[in-house]
């Protein structure tokens, strides 16, 4: 059996290699390498949420990093919204303020910091549907910064890939307000992709056994859409070729 010991050693070597991952995604980018100051706001962030886990019993500090690695590696922003992610949490769940990161990372993170602290907690807590198109709306005036908009939707996704450690009344709530405020804001926003998996995800956890249904006909069927495929695009080849030009023909399968 692990010992506690080797638990915290391999749970610090996890930690270590995610926020690897995520720099190294970071310095593969074209944003100017502010790497000081990334590795800053992780080690305040992880030691503010020691000791503090998800639902999936995993460190807290995993999250923060994730949406951090959303917000560098699939919707592109630079050094300023990585450590506003990797501090998204840190005023809401821990005993430190804006003030504070503030003073030690500038008015510009503690600014996203703070909008993020203000639009947490899902659509203000219980009075939900009512308000819900109200707070779209509010959300998106009264960010002066859209940065904090692109960051909670980049949070409420890896809270959705991860929504199988929660309770299914909790996953039902998430997922329905998903579905009407946050896929509509990344549509709006042209995050297309994120738009898409939002709604996947949504749908898996609000109809699971249709999502399996069509999940199931999807993979029955694709060696016959794929020879549909070959088939039809055989003579736009042929004459494609014909013409000497460089091409790509793509195909893709429309989500579940």
């Amino acid at each position: 059996m692990e010992t506690s010991d080797q638990q915290y050693t391999n749970e610090e070597q996890l930690i270590e290699d995610k926020f690897q991952e995520l720099l190294n995604g970071y310095l593969n980018s074209n944003h100017r390498k502010k790497v000081e100051i990334i590795e800053r706001a992780f080690k305040f962030a992880k030691e503010a949420h020691k000791g503090i886990r998800r639902r999936s019993g995993e460190p807290y500090i995993l999250h923060p990093i994730a949406v951090a690695r959303i917000v560098s590696q699939e919707i592109g922003l630079g050094s300023t919204s990585i450590c506003s992610a990797l501090l998204h949490d840190v005023v809401e769940d821990t005993d430190y303020t804006v003030e504070d990161i503030e003073n030690i990372f500038g008015p510009k993170i503690a600014q996203i910091v703070d909008g993020l602290t203000k639009i947490s907690g899902g659509i203000f807590g219980d009075r939900a549907s009512a308000q819900a198109e109200n707070f779209k709306k509010l959300l998106l005036t009264m960010s002066d910064d859209i940065r904090v908009i692109l960051i909670k939707i980049a949070d409420r996704l890896h809270n959705m890939r991860t929504l199988g450690s929660m309770l299914p009344n909790k996953q039902f709530k998430i997922a329905g307000e998903t579905l009407y405020i946050y896929a509509p804001l990344a549509n709006r926003l042209g995050l297309y992709k994120i738009k898409t998996e939002l709604e996947n995800l949504s749908f898996r956890y609000e109809h699971p056994e249709e999502y399996r249904e069509i999940e199931e006909k999807l993979a029955a069927t694709a060696v016959e859409r794929d020879k549909v495929f070959k088939e039809f695009t055989a003579p736009i080849r042929a004459q494609l070729d014909k013409m000497g030009l460089k091409y790509r023909i793509l195909a893709r399968v429309k989500s579940i």
